[in-house]
C-alpha cells in the first residue's frame, strides 16, 4: 500500500502539469518535497530559475523571502508559497528604516543586502547578493564603503575576503539560529572521525577559520563533485546534508548536532498538494517598492551572469 507522501507526489505531479506549474524547492528542503520539485537549489540558483522560468504559476518551497523574490523577478506570474506563515529568523533583524539610517551616516557607502531579507528591504537597496555570489558583488562596486545586511557573520565573511573595503554590518548582531550554534567541540569531534570539514559562510568566524573549505550550499554541491575526498563534515542545515546523501550515495556526510530550521520544515507535500488545487498562498506585493527591489536583484543578476 503506498504512503499518503507518495499519493501526494502522483497527485502533484498530475495537477501541476495541467496548470502549467512549476515547483521551486530549497536544498534544505526534505526529502518528499524534493522529490516533486522541478528546481532544487541555493537562494542564486532558484532566483534564477524563477527568472527564467516558463511556468505560469511558480510554487516556492522554502521560506518567505525566496517567494517574493520570485515574485520580484516575475511580477506578471503567480507566485504561491504553500506554508504562508514560513519566515526567516535572519530576514527580520533588518528593516528599511535601519538601512535608511545607515545609509545617512554613511552617505558614501554602497547598500548590499543579503537575498535573506524582505522585499521592503531589497527596495532601499543598490543590489543584492546570496551567500554564494556576496564577494563577487562586493568586489564589483567601485565603492570602498559598504553597508552589509542582515548577516554578520557573513559580513564578517566577505570583510576577510575583500580586505580592501570598510564592509559595515547591520545589525551588529544579526545571525542565522542554525549556524550560530556551531561550535568549536563539534569541529574537535569531526576532526575525531577524519574528512573534510565544510562550512557555510553564516557560520560564526571561529568555525570558518577552522574549517576546510567555506561555501554556500550551491557551491558545497560542486566543491563534493570535484573532489575524492569521501568523507565530509557539513556544517549548515541538516536537511542539505540529506540532499548530499541522496546526489552521492557513495560518499560519507555527517551532520552537526540536529541544525534544523522549523520554518524550512514546516512544509510537506500534503501543503503543496492544497496549495496546487487551491492556488491560495499567493505572494502579493506593495507595487510601489516591487519596482525598486526588481532593479537591486537584476543588478545581482547581471553581475552573476
Amino acid at each position: 500500500m503506498r504512503s499518503k507522501a507518495d499519493q501526494n507526489i502522483q497527485k502533484i505531479n498530475q495537477i501541476k502539469g495541467e496548470i502549467h506549474a512549476k515547483i521551486l524547492a530549497h536544498n534544505y528542503q526534505i526529502p518528499e518535497v524534493h522529490a516533486v520539485a522541478d528546481i532544487i537549489g541555493d537562494s542564486l540558483e532558484l532566483a534564477l530559475a524563477a527568472r527564467d522560468t516558463d511556468a505560469d504559476v511558480l510554487i516556492v518551497c522554502g521560506v518567505r523571502f525566496m517567494a517574493e523574490t520570485a515574485k520580484l523577478l516575475n511580477p506578471e506570474k503567480k507566485v504561491l508559497i504553500p506554508v504562508h506563515h514560513a519566515g526567516c529568523p535572519l530576514a527580520d533583524y533588518l528593516t528599511p528604516e535601519l538601512i535608511r539610517d545607515s545609509k545617512k551616516q554613511y552617505p558614501d557607502a554602497a547598500v548590499v543586502v543579503y537575498v535573506n531579507s524582505s522585499a521592503a528591504c531589497k527596495s532601499v537597496a543598490d543590489i543584492v547578493c546570496t551567500s554564494g555570489n556576496a564577494v563577487t558583488i562586493v568586489k564589483s562596486l567601485p565603492h570602498n564603503r559598504i553597508i552589509f545586511g542582515p548577516d554578520a557573520n557573513l559580513a564578517g565573511y566577505v570583510r576577510e575576503q575583500v580586505p580592501e573595503k570598510e564592509i559595515i554590518a547591520i545589525p551588529e548582531d544579526g545571525h542565522c539560529y542554525v549556524h550560530q550554534q556551531f561550535s568549536q567541540e563539534d569541529i574537535r569531534s569531526a576532526r575525531q572521525i577524519g574528512g573534510t570539514i565544510l562550512v557555510h559562510p553564516e557560520c560564526p568566524e571561529i568555525i570558518r577559520h577552522q574549517a576546510d573549505i567555506v561555501a554556500s550550499t550551491g557551491k558545497m554541491i560542486r566543491i563534493i563533485m570535484e573532489h575524492d575526498e569521501q568523507v565530509w563534515h557539513i556544517f549548515t542545515e541538516e536537511g542539505m546534508v540529506m540532499r548530499l546523501r541522496s546526489l552521492f550515495p557513495d560518499k560519507e556526510f555527517h551532520s552537526v548536532r540536529s541544525a534544523v530550521c522549523e520554518d524550512m520544515r514546516k512544509t510537506t507535500t500534503g501543503d503543496i498538494l492544497r496549495c496546487l488545487e487551491s492556488l491560495q498562498g499567493e505572494i502579493i506585493l506593495d507595487q510601489n517598492s516591487s519596482e525598486s527591489a526588481r532593479r537591486s536583484l537584476d543588478q545581482m543578476l547581471d553581475a552573476s551572469s
